[in-house]
């Protein structure tokens, strides 16, 4: 039996949904995920209604989602999708690449963006690397718009079991847009550990995520981005 190289821990194929109202650019995502191993393309959809009634009748691992559209654009359906199947990955794929565009998108718990004139190359990494669970954003730009975030977060005085010294460094780094590995070498731990404290955090913050616990622990005030 072939191993998915995306997901290693299980043999069943990634599937992924693809939502854009333009069909040729669905077809041109399309294209390029097929030829990937360990990818099946499960569905498409022209808008985030049909997206959503989608992934409530089929299982989906995770969503191209195209930002503008008519009806219910990609924000509004990100956050009912993340509402109703929390373990689903959101990739925004967007024409603009700005940090109030980026703040709606992290809100509603998109793990990733890629520009619509994304390479393949840069489509099968943004892809794999948030099906490993870590986000695909531009460390400058989630910066830019973490700070705007926390500048605009509303006070939560909302209870979670306290984050160890370690899950904070771990945290910060986090929301610097850093990968388990980069973590791993700038803290002298293993990506392994790194991947157990991040799990951590995920859980004690109550979010699906590590891009949603950089949003909840802003609105919490648990960490500074000074």
């Amino acid at each position: 039996m072939t191993v998915n190289p995306i997901a290693p821990t299980t043999s069943l194929p990634v599937r992924v949904l693809i939502v854009d109202d333009h069909e040729l650019a669905r077809a041109g995502i399309a294209a390029v995920l097929m030829r990937e191993p360990g990818i099946e393309v499960v569905g498409e959809a022209g808008d985030g209604a049909a997206a959503l009634d989608f992934v409530s009748r089929h299982p989906v691992d995770l969503v191209m989602m195209d930002m503008q559209m008519p009806g219910m654009d990609g924000i509004e359906a990100t956050r009912r999708i993340k509402a109703l199947r929390p373990a689903i990955r959101v990739i925004m794929v967007t024409v603009q690449a700005k940090p109030e565009v980026l703040m709606d998108a992290l809100r509603a718990g998109v793990a990733g963006y890629l520009l619509k004139d994304a390479s393949r190359r840069e489509i099968i990494g943004a892809v794999r690397q948030v099906l490993r669970g870590e986000a695909f954003l531009n460390p400058d730009l989630v910066m830019q718009t973490l700070r705007r975030l926390a500048a605009t977060a509303p006070d939560d005085e909302s209870p979670v079991e306290p984050l160890t010294a370690r899950e904070q460094q771990v945290l910060r780094l986090l929301m610097q847009g850093k990968t388990n590995r980069e973590i791993a070498r700038e803290l002298i731990i293993s990506p392994g550990t790194v991947k157990v404290h991040v799990e951590h955090i995920i859980a004690k913050l109550g979010v699906s995520d590590r891009t949603q616990a950089a949003v909840r622990a802003l609105e919490l005030g648990l960490v500074s981005l000074s």
